[in-house]
């Protein structure tokens, strides 16, 4: 029994021995690794710290190593651009007028082919006057009766021999006969038609041998110098425009014309509520015609803008409409406004006074991605 004690005490001794002075070897003989032969730190060599040093350049060559995304950039320099609004309108003839018979009666002028000039007071249609002259030649002679018959009695009223009744009713029957005179010459006046103003004749004027009754069209014509150019301006935008200021239309033929504000409507429209606006140019050929499409716009600012291509816009995650710039080898991100575009392309405001435009790779790249910058001309 005092053996078989003896025993477990020393089996109790080595477990002891093994689990508190060779812990490490035991755990390392469990894991099935080799034990370590040191349990001492490795005493520091001379060029220890030469190795660590040597070691910030190598990271600073694996951080050159990052790859760059090459792009192609403009070199932008900011212009004064003018700022203003573009409205869609027609051209309209300055005055138009359509020359109306205010009697009736046959046309007896010859026509006037459509096309031509005419001055103003220039005579377009006459009439027959038929018996007018001769109601004319009566109301005059009936003018002198009663012309001499008032001074008669009123020479008589004045000596005591004829009553003021008598002489009242001679006087009215001679401003009746002068009203008579008064209509008669009127209606041989309205035998000729004339030209108001000098201008465009639009139609041929009556036919010879045509009855034109009152009211019949004898001709119509059109004053196209200068020439109105009206277009509908915006609530937004119309705040911004005076008369006087300058202003410029494209036509539908491509032809380009400048003129100046003349009118602004005070009231808009009810349906559209957009306020009337003219531009008045000038037409000396009348080469410009009544009716015409045209493209206006409207000066308003002028502001520092870049002239990029339509494909150097782009979208931030935000989206928000914008170009990216390259600065220091990195893209960045920047909105901008666009203040007018082209087929050619885009004047943008919102960029210092000089900036490198991406115009090619920048959908390709975010904000702080190192770039590659190669540089092509501006665009014209």
């Amino acid at each position: 029994m005092r053996i078989f004690s003896l025993l477990t005490a020393a089996l109790v001794a080595l477990a002891l021995y093994f689990l508190v002075i060779q812990r490490d070897q035991l755990f390392a003989a469990l894991r099935g690794s080799p034990p370590d032969s040191t349990q001492q730190e490795p005493a520091e060599t001379p060029g220890a710290g030469v190795t660590e040093t040597a070691a910030a350049p190598q990271q600073d060559d694996a951080e050159d190593s990052v790859p760059r995304l090459s792009v192609l950039a403009v070199k932008s320099v900011a212009q004064n651009v003018v700022s203003g609004a573009l409205l869609r309108g027609q051209t309209e003839a300055a005055r138009s007028v359509e020359v109306r018979s205010e009697t009736s009666g046959l046309v007896v002028s010859e026509p006037l082919r459509k096309g031509i000039m005419v001055d103003r007071g220039q005579l377009l249609c006459e009439l027959d006057p038929g018996t007018r002259l001769a109601a004319l030649e009566e109301a005059r002679a009936r003018l002198r009766e009663a012309d001499i018959s008032a001074r008669a009695t009123s020479q008589l009223a004045s000596e005591g021999f004829a009553s003021e009744i008598r002489r009242t009713s001679a006087l009215a029957a001679l401003e009746s006969a002068k009203a008579v005179v008064t209509r008669a010459e009127k209606e041989i006046e309205r035998l000729r038609m004339t030209a108001p103003f000098s201008g465009l004749l639009e139609s041929d004027t009556a036919e010879t041998g045509s009855l034109l009754q009152q009211g019949g069209l004898c001709a119509q014509i059109i004053q196209l110098h200068p020439i109105r150019i009206v277009g509908y301006i915006t609530e937004a935008d119309v705040d911004d425009v005076v008369p006087g200021s300058p202003a410029g239309a494209t036509l539908s033929s491509g032809r380009e014309v400048e003129g100046l504000v003349t009118f602004i409507s005070k009231s808009a429209d009810s349906a559209t509520r957009t306020f009337r606006l003219e531009v008045t140019a000038q037409n000396e050929d009348y080469s410009i015609r009544d009716g015409s499409s045209a493209e206006i716009f409207v000066t308003t600012t002028t502001r520092q803008a870049h002239f990029v291509p339509q494909s150097a816009l782009t979208l931030n995650d935000s989206g928000e409409l914008g170009v990216r710039l390259a600065i220091d080898g990195l893209a960045k991100f920047f909105p901008v406004e666009i203040i007018r575009d082209s087929t050619e392309g885009m004047w943008i405001a919102g960029l210092d006074p000089e900036a490198t435009v991406i115009v090619v790779g920048q959908e390709f790249v975010v904000d702080g991605s190192a770039v590659e910058v190669t540089y092509m001309e501006d665009p014209e």
